[in-house]
């Protein structure tokens, strides 16, 4: 099925809506931010929208089902909003934008390298004199790590 000029401004438009869902556990960045949006499908008046959790055990993904279905439903032209968090493809700290990775450093929380995914830049002084103090944070996508040069803890997206 070929998608037509109007229908892909019409997908691009749901990217931009979805692009005001936070992360309900990082409220600082969107849910497009983090690159968990896989896939949005629209026919006529329904939406699919395929979401790679950053863990598939998480507590908030059924936070994540609302918001997406709840900000999607305030558009006047649709009537269905299906959320389906997918397993294949996986998702991957890799998938966090540029601007997303600025938020989250803003945030105080880092993401690993996109060179060296075993390298953890200090998101406080960016030293890459930084260690691993635990590998369970506050929730379970993050490490807790020290850095040597600031003297900060701080946590840091799991590289996944």
């Amino acid at each position: 099925m070929t998608q037509t000029h109007s229908g892909k401004q019409k997908q691009e438009r749901f990217y931009q809506i979805l692009d005001e869902v936070k992360d309900p556990e990082i409220p600082v960045i969107s849910i497009v931010e983090m690159g968990m949006v896989h896939q949005i499908t629209i026919d006529e008046r329904t939406i699919w929208v395929q979401v790679m959790p950053t863990f598939l055990g998480c507590p908030a993904l059924e936070i994540i089902r609302n918001s997406i279905q709840e900000r999607l439903l305030q558009e006047s032209d649709l009537d269905e909003v299906f959320v389906e968090f997918i397993r294949n493809p996986l998702w991957s700290s890799e998938r966090i934008t540029p601007i997303g990775r600025e938020k989250l450093a803003g945030f105080g929380l880092a993401t690993p390298s996109m060179d060296r995914l075993d390298q953890v830049e200090c998101p406080y002084c960016q030293s890459s004199g930084t260690s691993l103090v635990n590998l369970f944070g506050s929730t379970a996508c993050r490490s807790i790590y020290y850095c040597r040069s600031c003297k900060e803890p701080f946590e840091a997206m799991k590289p996944i």
